[in-house]
């Protein structure tokens, strides 16, 4: 089993040996030496990892370079967009009553990044059958052929070549949405992104949220205007990993 971290409390900074039946070492990698801590106080990160045989020990500089190689993205690798944690939602006006929302619940999809380069490709496709407006006699209206016509375009498509970055911090992503057989250039803006080791699933991965603005009418989807607004704001939350 491989190495995986996790935050917790502590008592003791430094490696600190377990039972000798336990074939595991304990290692709180803090910048406190050997300091004992305060009562509910918590160290900066620990590790746990299974150690070959019992009785073995690791120096505060190993943890620290083990983290370190955990924390830091692949150069170049393909990432697989994991569906349990990657929506696309959208919110439009109703009227000028309200804004109303709903999410597609199921989306896959490929991320190729290059961290080095900053560069990478990103190919999502969500399913629009899976939408989702918590209604659900209004979900088979907008899956009929009026609107979204899922039985001839099950499919919409995110496709970029060209991720911007502001020096290390990605910014936006300059794409193609492809959505009722129509094809428009797209931006969407990245409010949050990281690369790292996903400490649950033991999987080195990347993280986004990001969103957007179209215009539904530039797809063919006219219906309801302009009393249903034409500019619809698309957000998606987006987490993908190594195989």
């Amino acid at each position: 089993m491989g190495p995986f971290c996790f935050y917790g409390p502590g008592t003791t900074c430094g490696p600190q040996r377990l039972p000798r039946r336990w074939p595991k070492i304990w290692i709180s990698c803090t910048a406190c030496g050997t300091q004992r801590l305060d009562p509910g106080q918590r160290p900066i990160a620990a590790a746990m990892f299974f150690a070959p045989f019992s009785g073995s020990t690791v120096t505060f500089r190993t943890c620290l370079a083990l983290l370190a190689c955990l924390a830091l993205p692949a150069a170049a690798a393909d990432y697989v967009v994991d569906p349990t944690h990657t929506y696309a939602s959208f919110a439009i006006d109703h009227m000028g009553f309200s804004t109303q929302r709903g999410q597609f619940n199921r989306t896959s999809g490929v991320i190729d990044f290059d961290s080095e380069a900053r560069s990478g490709r990103i190919d999502i496709r969500i399913d629009a059958t899976s939408l989702d407006t918590g209604f659900e006699l209004r979900d088979e209206v907008l899956r009929g052929e009026s609107w979204f016509n899922t039985k001839a375009f099950p499919d919409i498509l995110f496709r970029s070549q060209k991720m911007i970055f502001e020096q290390e911090k990605l910014i936006a992503v300059d794409g193609t949405l492809v959505m009722l057989g129509e094809a428009k250039p797209m931006r969407l803006e990245v409010t949050r992104f990281k690369c790292g080791f996903n400490l649950a699933l033991r999987k080195r991965g990347c993280g986004a949220d990001a969103q957007g603005v179209l215009r539904r009418s530039d797809f063919g989807l006219q219906n309801g205007l302009p009393f249903i607004g034409d500019d619809v704001r698309l957000r998606i939350q987006v987490e993908a990993y190594l195989p």
